[in-house]
């Protein structure tokens, strides 16, 4: 169906029952024909970077530096930002009519049309109104995650489940390099006249120089052990809380490299608290739970990880092998079209989803402090205390391991276990892997 045909369709036929419905449809069919606005961004490549060169950049920042950091994240997030609008207006009809789907293509429409407008950044002043528009713009962009699943989830039936996690895999991974140039101009920003470099935690910008694989794993591992509620099963059953297993970590415990903390401590995290669950779950009867292990081995180019659990295995009715773990499509992971991870995800895309470590371990520590643990607030919990799962933290974390050429692979012993193996690059030196 040509896009003059949609515009004709949801100018006169509106799928929409509010007002708000009606003006976003409205407002969607004029995007269409504005197309000359977007073609001059679309056309270009994006400029990837290098974890090696932002930091060689950043390193010893100046105003000048400042300002030149400032006006390349001007004008290359729209370029990103229209490369996915492009994608997204490439969609079947039935899915770009999806409300959730509506909606981030209005979200990126907006960011994108901000940006364009943004005039060139000259000094200080102008370099802090730019921060001002990229804070405001993060935080409106909370919801896309789960909205982008949700509708996606909602209209698997209607698309391939190669073209879906490929369209998933472009949006969320371009999603992922626009928040690094924001949130990487921010930090060089607030840090300029600092000396972060020397500091006892070295970073420049979000990159932290000598990143401590050791004392990552060992704050995941405190934080999810901190939790003291219970366990919700597959069948919504709460297990009551017996503690929770203990995290050895072995291997080259010096290891540190180069590498942005957050998105490591976001896969660690997910990884983590997936083990705890699945061996709460398998030795529920028992007296003691069996340790989980996490393996540290730094390499001449990479870093690896790998988590070991005694907690069942993966397997399961609705997945034909541990990587569907990571897909979107419901032909590959049934469980994308259960109704509880449905509710999970409309409740989510509401709040927003930031995918990071503090907003879960938040979200349950504000409850414990409430006292409130029969809640059905879907907040609840960091991933193990009962609440509603939305099974985005597999596919995120896969996402991130990638995000720099890296990757993360499951290997399930039935019955037994699983063996989760992370692998990060090193040396700095990989483009950020985002596609046109």
């Amino acid at each position: 169906m040509s896009w003059q045909a949609y515009c004709f369709l949801t100018k006169n036929y509106p799928r929409a029952t509010s007002p708000g419905d009606v003006r976003r449809s409205a407002t969607s069919a004029l995007h269409f024909y504005r197309n000359r606005q977007l073609d001059p961004y679309a056309s270009k490549d994006a400029y990837r970077l290098s974890l090696r060169q932002l930091v060689f950049f950043g390193r010893h920042m100046n105003e000048e530096r400042l300002i030149k950091s400032a006006n390349y994240v001007r004008t290359e997030l729209p370029v990103r930002i229209a490369h996915r609008i492009r994608d997204l207006q490439a969609l079947p009809y039935v899915i770009v009519t999806q409300p959730e789907v509506a909606k981030v293509y209005e979200l990126y429409w907006s960011a994108f049309d901000k940006f364009r407008r943004f005039p060139e950044i000259n000094n200080l002043s102008d370099n802090w109104k730019f921060c001002d528009l990229l804070e405001t713009l993060l935080d409106e962009h909370a919801p896309v995650i789960p909205n982008l699943s949700l509708g996606l989830s909602l209209c698997s039936p209607h698309i391939p489940p190669d073209s879906l996690d490929a369209f998933m895999r472009r949006m969320l991974i371009s999603r992922i390099s626009r928040r690094v140039l924001a949130e990487h101009h921010l930090a060089l920003s607030k840090s300029l006249g600092r000396d972060s470099v020397n500091s006892e935690d070295p970073h420049v910008g979000i990159i932290f120089t000598g990143l401590d694989v050791k004392r990552s794993v060992d704050k995941c591992a405190y934080l999810l052990r901190s939790c003291s509620q219970g366990i919700e099963d597959d069948n919504g059953e709460v297990i009551p809380n017996k503690g929770w297993p203990e995290v050895v970590v072995e291997g080259q415990l010096n290891a540190r490299f180069a590498y942005i903390r957050e998105h490591l401590e976001y896969i660690l995290f997910e990884l983590l608290k997936n083990a705890m669950r699945a061996t709460g779950l398998k030795h529920r009867h028992d007296t003691t739970l069996p340790p989980i292990f996490a393996t540290i081995v730094a390499g001449k180019d990479d870093v690896s990880i790998r988590i070991t659990d005694q907690g069942g295995g993966l397997y399961s009715n609705g997945i034909q092998s541990p990587s569907d773990l990571f897909s979107f499509s419901h032909i590959r992971n049934a469980t994308r079209m259960d109704d509880n991870r449905i509710g999970a995800l409309r409740s989510a895309s509401s709040r927003g989803v930031k995918a990071t470590v503090a907003e879960q371990v938040g979200g349950w520590q504000a409850m414990e402090e409430k006292g409130d643990r029969n809640t059905k607030d879907p907040e609840r919990g960091a991933g193990i205390a009962p609440h509603q799962r939305m099974g985005l933290g597999l596919p995120m974390s896969n996402i991130f391991a990638t995000y720099f050429g890296g990757s993360l692979q499951l290997v399930s012993l039935d019955g037994w276990g699983t063996d989760a193996y992370l692998q990060l690059p090193k040396l700095g030196t990989n483009l950020e892997g985002i596609e046109v």
